[in-house]
């Protein structure tokens, strides 16, 4: 180790900027909220659709879509990706897939009331038998992406936010690492060596200039159906009853997503980010973090008039 000549303290002592506001008598950091930022946003979609013909319909949609940004959260509304950039001068080494990105999308949404005894000109068996009607909504979705963060001032320009990780290329994806510092013979830190060198997202320690971008992890997407079974009961022309059954996530799938089933929007915030630390053990745990939405049903009755 004593041929690595640079040490911590060494890169401690280097102050990067001297605040013109400590010339104006402050001596503390002043956070700012600057007016700036770029996004960029490519798509391509499509749709089917077929009208309402023999007590069917749906339409079917596709998107492919990329947002591109370099400042999604600059308010501090989310933990799932910073919010600040980790280099003040270079605003441009932020621009990466926004943490609104989502890649793939398709739905498709469909009505069909059943056939069975629809034009029965037999009160009884119109309502009692037929009067079925099935609807639902089967959506697919990309994963919300996220950020690995090391949980420290890793650059050490004096920001508390924190800072991203360090990438292996060749490690595996799932598996985040720690380091353990390397010290030379007089004690002082002088690099690290990374507890786990399989692992793809390493902590950056004190002193390391992290190579990651924003939102270079992905959460898990969605495969959701919504459905629904009602029954009707036509006491007139104009007066009619309606029992429904409606079930979301109908299938009970585990979804762990920061945003909603039925929605491309993010609103997870959580109340730590441990599971997006390479050194913590909940480190890609995903359903430790987010709601798993479960299925919920409900009972409904209609009467219309």
């Amino acid at each position: 180790m004593n041929g690595l000549s640079l040490t911590l303290d060494q890169l401690k002592a280097i102050n990067p900027f001297t605040p013109a506001w400590f010339n104006a008598g402050f001596t503390s950091n002043v956070t700012a909220f600057m007016p700036t930022g770029n996004s960029l946003y490519h798509a391509f979609s499509t749709q089917l659709t077929r009208r309402f013909s023999r007590g069917m319909q749906f339409v079917g949609s596709y998107t492919w879509s990329h947002n591109i940004d370099d400042n999604t959260v600059s308010h501090f509304s989310t933990y799932l990706t910073p919010r600040r950039p980790q280099d003040f001068g270079d605003l441009r080494n932020e621009r990466a897939s926004s943490a609104l990105d989502r890649r793939h999308r398709f739905t498709l949404s469909w009505v069909y009331e059943m056939p069975m005894f629809a034009n029965s000109q037999h009160w009884m068996v119109k309502n009692i038998i037929g009067n079925w009607r099935f609807t639902g909504t089967y959506t697919a979705e990309s994963g919300a992406p996220v950020t690995p963060q090391s949980g420290l001032d890793s650059n050490l320009n004096g920001d508390s936010a924190g800072d991203r990780v360090v990438i292996n290329a060749n490690g595996n994806a799932s598996q985040g690492s720690d380091v353990t510092p390397l010290m030379n013979s007089g004690g002082k830190i002088v690099g690290y060596l990374a507890t786990n060198p399989n692992a793809r997202f390493i902590k950056a320690g004190a002193g390391v200039f992290p190579n990651a971008g924003r939102n270079t992890l992905l959460t898990p997407g969605i495969n959701n159906f919504d459905l629904s079974l009602s029954k009707r009961f036509n006491l007139s022309e104009r007066k009619v009853i309606e029992f429904r059954a409606d079930a979301t996530n109908a299938f009970n799938h585990p979804q762990f997503t920061p945003g909603l089933i039925s929605s491309v929007k993010l609103t997870s915030n959580t109340t730590t980010r441990t599971f997006l630390l390479p050194s913590n053990p909940t480190f890609q745990q995903w359903n430790q973090v987010f709601n798993s939405n479960a299925r919920q049903m409900q009972l409904a009755f209609r009467f219309v008039f």
